[in-house]
């Protein structure tokens, strides 16, 4: 046994069950395969997962059999462990090299751990032997989302319609997500970027790949490996006020005039939603998923009702999705059109604040609106340079359903490397 095992029996006694988990990561493709499964059945045992637990020790007594590693890998990607699954799962297609539920599993874990550029390799080194569907699908997505646009354009223009209907929203998923990155780069291009749909274009990326657009970027950090994103935020009615200037400029770059502003029912949603009608200019309603030309204002989706958010998906005419706070390491149910910021956890600044709504949301509205200086690494983005890319992309943006995108994108961070 090596080091791995005893650290996490170490933290388990401890009830450290997340911290156990941490503790593998550094072991999970350099130990041997039976000790990483000991390791994965303690874990599993740990936490109630009996499918896991099952896989893990069938794993341990059988690591050079497919089926079992196979297995194993399986409940580790569905146990939210995908990070475990890898070496399993290049053990047994290392064993059965032309087995296509292998290589899709396979691929599936290295997509959850973001290694996009990894799963994008393994694809195309199967050359002219690689299926269409889902195989050359897979194969466009993962080169798009490791960074290579141009890559991912050439692929995708080869790929033929899927015969199987299952597969059709996918595509046309995907045809969106090239196409915006076409007109992104054209855009950020047009704007002035030094580096358009470079590995530091955050902007960029998130428009193409969600077609939302952000509205700002972190100036804490971004040579420390956060890009233009927050983890922890402490929020302030400035940040808020300044995410809502940036909202006008986006809508009348793209010439939208919306009616309304509809509000959300929860607390935090209606203060926001207030002070972008004092600011807009607009009257506020409450929202209703069939009501058009609105602008629906939420400051985090992930903390509203899942059902609300659901009806949030198809897009009704005229109906724009702003969101405030955008989480980047667990994306909302649904993609905004547009976020103020990516961050992975924030507090509103009215956390502690017992005053009705509508005294809040004049104080957002009356707030300075400059943004925050931060720590003078962040490159420049001026209000022209946003201005300019909003309406390079405005014939593109608010068009189709908004649809998840779990993966960050090409853009690195000091979580996903």
């Amino acid at each position: 046994m090596t080091n791995a095992m005893d650290e996490v029996r170490r933290l388990l006694k401890q009830d450290d069950l997340p911290g156990a988990v941490r503790s593998l990561r550094p072991y999970a493709e350099t130990a041997p395969i039976a000790e990483l499964a000991e390791a994965a059945r303690a874990l599993a045992d740990k936490a109630g997962f009996e499918d896991l637990a099952d896989a893990a020790r069938k794993a341990a007594e059988r690591a050079h059999e497919p089926q079992a590693l196979y297995d194993f890998g399986y409940a580790c990607v569905e146990r939210g462990i995908a990070f475990l699954a890898v070496a399993p799962l290049r053990e047994a297609l290392g064993l059965l090299p032309d087995s296509r539920t292998l290589l899709a599993e396979l691929v599936s874990a290295l997509e959850d751990e973001r290694r996009h550029a990894e799963a994008a390799a393994l694809l195309s080194g199967r050359g002219d032997r690689l299926p269409a569907w889902p195989e050359t699908y897979l194969l466009v997505h993962n080169t798009l989302f490791a960074g290579d646009l141009d890559t991912a354009e050439g692929l995708a223009s080869a790929l033929p319609a899927p015969e199987d209907p299952q597969w059709e929203p996918a595509r046309d998923r995907q045809v969106r997500q090239v196409l915006r990155s076409g007109q992104s780069r054209r855009a950020q291009r047009s704007a002035g970027h030094p580096d358009p749909f470079g590995p530091a274009d955050l902007r960029g990326w998130h428009y193409g790949l969600t077609g939302g657009l952000l509205a700002t970027l972190s100036p804490y950090g971004w040579d420390a490996g956060m890009t233009g994103r927050y983890a922890y935020l402490g929020d302030s009615h400035e940040q808020c006020r300044h995410g809502l200037a940036r909202l006008g400029l986006a809508l009348e770059a793209a010439g939208r005039r919306p009616a309304a502003v509809s509000l959300l029912p929860g607390r935090s949603d209606r203060i926001l939603g207030l002070a972008a009608a004092a600011v807009l200019g607009l009257p506020a309603v409450p929202y209703e998923p069939d009501r058009r030309d609105t602008l629906v204002v939420a400051y985090d989706l992930n903390r509203a009702d899942p059902d609300l958010v659901r009806t949030l998906h198809a897009r009704t005419d005229g109906q724009i999705l702003s969101e405030h706070a955008t989480c980047w390491t667990d994306p909302p149910a649904v993609s905004a059109d547009f976020s103020t910021l990516l961050c992975q956890y924030a507090v509103p600044p009215w956390r502690d604040d017992d005053r009705p709504e509508e005294e809040i949301a004049r104080d957002v509205a009356a707030a300075d609106p400059a943004p925050d200086g931060g720590d003078g690494a962040t490159p420049p983005d001026p209000d022209e340079a946003f201005r300019a890319f909003a309406a390079g992309v405005a014939p593109g943006w608010l068009t189709g359903p908004r649809d998840r995108v779990a993966s960050p994108g090409p853009v690195s961070s000091s979580r996903f490397a």
